[in-house]
């Protein structure tokens, strides 16, 4: 048997069994037989070209800390870096849309070794960002490859990979339980793009006519990152190759060749920045328990209770509440990060069900006084009405964020919104200090500290572009809430409204007649009140009940009701 022969060695390799041997038979043969049975000096770019980039690109380099040439890698991982056309500008006639010439890229590979000594079989995914223009809106274009890595040269070689989409094997194993691809996919799902305008935007992408009319043809030279630390067994490596397009019908190429500039993501790295986010929602968690306790010890009254707005409490515990299931649901996706997410979720289902529910629960009873004596069956059908409309609004809002999913970021501007309903409560009903300012000051800092790390930070592990005008409006907005609420605490819940529209309020020191037969004795205290001398001493109810002033209003911070009579009283 002739091995110099490239159809004898292809022949060979076809007649390996197995689906994998059937499908790459030609092409590992033909990479392999080029590789191996050529001269070095012959190994060129997938097309010859008048620059010579495979000889400045493909020669076998050789480090001094490497085990020998002949040492295998397995370059399964992820990758990020750059890529960039050759030319300035492309040239190409096919796709004119592609007027960015550089831009960020990601590569997602799995390597299996092969039964042909120094070849590994290579599938993945490319992800190249910023290929379009913006007007096209179809974000980064994504192709599957398919290729050889042929290790004693560190030689890549891939082509885009022509089987239907659900097609690759069991080595997509990797690609498909890689944390890093997992939470991109759960990134893009949640925080950047429904999945049907995914779909749409792909078949009206210029990359679906691409596939159809190019072929994708890469060369890229693999070499390892050496690093002052130690990182263990893990091992960092660069690729650096080529990507050519020509034209299925031989009509030039579908756009200029193009560089590719990538390094390997430290997973560990990955993998702590999950962890500490965990952690702050987790300490973020508990301070909002301690705070809502300090609210609750606040209000712990009938009276301070009814002054809180339940819409407020109410929205609060909706926010936590899809913090909860989006947590819990990136455990489930990301099974390695699963303990991590599930405590996160674990504490938010604590502030949401135990501490907020309650608090909710005592507000609604505190506004309904008077139902409070009524029969269980009553109480047990109020209850369910409002249980109904709290699952049921919070149902719905998981229904108008997916349809509008483009408008997420308006919308959750409009769910941090949560201080005006206990603003608009405050003017209405004159409400002294329903809120302590540390819940206020805390509430705000604490809501803040999810949206802004998405947002905000430009290396969070969601892979999410920082919006920074959108966390300066988010701030804003919230700093305006909580400052208003300050406001109204230190200087009276209606004391920016001019006093020329304010309704009529009712005056505890209004004047009575002297002649009157009034009870003279005040039966909070059991002591006599001295209404000849008529000072700011005495306070007067709608119903003619007099009281020192001192204890009345001591008396209304529990119960709006009279002392002596039961009846309602109005705000002082």
């Amino acid at each position: 048997m002739n091995w110099f022969d490239p159809y004898t060695c292809m022949a060979k390799c076809s007649d390996s069994s197995g689906l994998q041997w059937k499908k790459l038979g030609f092409l590992v043969g033909f990479f392999v037989c080029l590789v191996f049975f050529r001269p070095v000096s012959g190994l060129r770019p997938l097309r010859e070209r008048t620059r010579s980039w495979g000889d400045e690109w493909l020669s076998v380099r050789k480090d001094e800390n490497e085990f020998g040439p002949f040492s295998a890698w397995n370059i399964t991982g992820t990758y990020r870096g750059s890529w960039k056309f050759i030319d300035s500008a492309n040239s190409s006639s096919r796709f004119p849309d592609f007027k960015k010439s550089n831009g960020n890229s990601i590569i997602e590979l799995a390597s299996t070794p092969t039964k042909i000594t120094g070849v590994h079989y290579v599938q993945g995914v490319i992800i190249f960002h910023d290929v379009f223009d913006n007007e096209h809106e179809v974000g980064g274009a994504q192709i599957k490859v398919e290729g050889v890595y042929i290790w004693p040269f560190r030689q890549l070689r891939m082509v885009a990979n022509s089987g239907k989409e659900g097609e690759f094997g069991q080595e997509e194993d990797y690609i498909l339980s890689n944390p890093y691809h997992l939470l991109g996919v759960f990134s893009s799902q949640i925080f950047q793009e429904s999945p049907r305008d995914k779909i749409w935007k792909r078949k009206h992408s210029p990359m679906y006519d691409m596939e159809k009319h190019c072929n994708i043809e890469i060369a890229a030279q693999i070499s390892r990152i050496s690093t002052p630390q130690n990182d263990g067994d893990h091992d960092r490596y660069h690729i650096e190759g080529l990507m050519e397009s020509p034209s299925v019908d031989d009509d030039g190429d579908c756009f200029s060749p193009m560089l590719l500039n990538t390094t390997s993501v430290n997973v560990e790295v990955y993998y702590n920045k999950a962890v500490n986010y965990t952690l702050m929602v987790t300490f973020v968690s508990f301070l909002q328990v301690l705070l809502l306790i300090r609210q609750m010890e606040h209000s712990n009254t009938q009276s301070g209770a009814a002054k809180v707005s339940i819409l407020m409490i109410g929205q609060q515990a909706i926010m936590d509440a899809y913090l909860c299931l989006l947590h819990l649901t990136a455990g489930i996706l990301v099974e390695s990060l699963f303990n991590a997410f599930a405590t996160a979720a674990f504490f938010k289902f604590v502030v949401f069900s135990i501490f907020e529910m309650r608090y909710l629960l005592a507000i609604w009873k505190a506004s309904r006084p008077m139902n409070s004596g009524e029969g269980w069956e009553a109480m047990r059908r109020e209850l369910s009405v409002l249980y109904s409309r709290f699952y049921g609004i919070l149902l719905g809002g998981i229904l108008v964020m997916y349809e509008f999913h483009k408008f997420l970021r308006p919308i959750l501007l409009l769910i941090h919104s949560f201080w005006i309903p206990q603003i608009i409560t405050n003017v209405v009903r004159d409400s002294r200090k329903p809120l302590h300012p540390h819940y206020i000051l805390g509430m705000t800092v604490t809501r803040l500290a999810i949206p802004l790390y998405l947002f905000g930070c430009p290396h969070n592990f969601m892979r999410i572009e920082p919006d920074k005008i959108w966390c300066i409006c988010l701030g804003v907005f919230m700093g305006i809430q909580a400052l208003i609420l300050l406001i109204q605490h230190y200087l009276g819940s209606r004391c920016f409204i001019p006093r020329q529209i304010l309704p009529e309020k009712y005056s505890y020191y209004r004047r009575f007649e002297q002649d009157g037969n009034y009870a003279t004795d005040c039966v909070i205290c059991m002591t006599s009140i001295d209404l000849p001398q008529r000072s700011n001493d005495c306070m007067v109810t709608p119903c003619d009940h007099f009281f020192h002033s001192g204890c009345l209003q001591r008396w209304m911070d529990i119960k709006m009701e009279c002392p002596t009579c039961r009846r309602p009283l109005p705000p002082a």
